[in-house]
């Protein structure tokens, strides 16, 4: 930057203001599942899970975005909470498959409602068509850089 050239201010940056309301929705969820007993991580593993009956860990690391050790570590903790069940693959019999315990099929719609209440108190202040274009708007930006990790911290 040239001498005596003002750097541009803080406020003026999209990144800025994207991250301040990501930090405090994120946060905001976070404290909201962890009340339930688990991390916005094992949540997403979860809810992944919810739609299928089973899937292999290399699977579901793929469709979340993340290592096959992160999917282990997560499912470890999963299993010792008595959410998740490792079974032997019908396919592969060297390898597993992961599938929800009837506890984690009860949890999981009590979950996404605490994110939709999360979601309604912070965006409910836009019209219905502001939150389509926002949505719409975030997804393009995702697109365009290939951002394809599930968020999770």
């Amino acid at each position: 930057m040239p001498p005596g050239d003002t750097p541009s201010d803080l406020h003026a940056h999209l990144g800025y203001w994207l991250r301040m309301v990501s930090n405090a929705v994120s946060q905001s969820f976070a404290r909201a599942v962890e009340a339930r007993g688990v991390t916005v991580a094992e949540w997403v593993l979860l809810r992944v899970l919810y739609d299928v009956e089973r899937l292999a860990p290399s699977v579901l690391a793929e469709r979340m975005g993340m290592t096959k050790g992160a999917i282990s570590k997560l499912a470890d903790r999963l299993v010792e909470k008595g959410l998740v069940r490792r079974e032997a693959n019908l396919e592969d019999r060297r390898g597993q498959t992961l599938a929800l315990e009837p506890a984690a099929r009860s949890l999981v719609p009590l979950l996404a409602e605490l994110a939709d209440r999360n979601d309604a108190a912070f965006f409910n202040g836009l019209l219905p068509n502001e939150r389509a274009q926002l949505k719409g708007l975030l997804h393009k930006i995702a697109s365009k850089h290939e951002l394809n990790t599930a968020p999770i911290d």
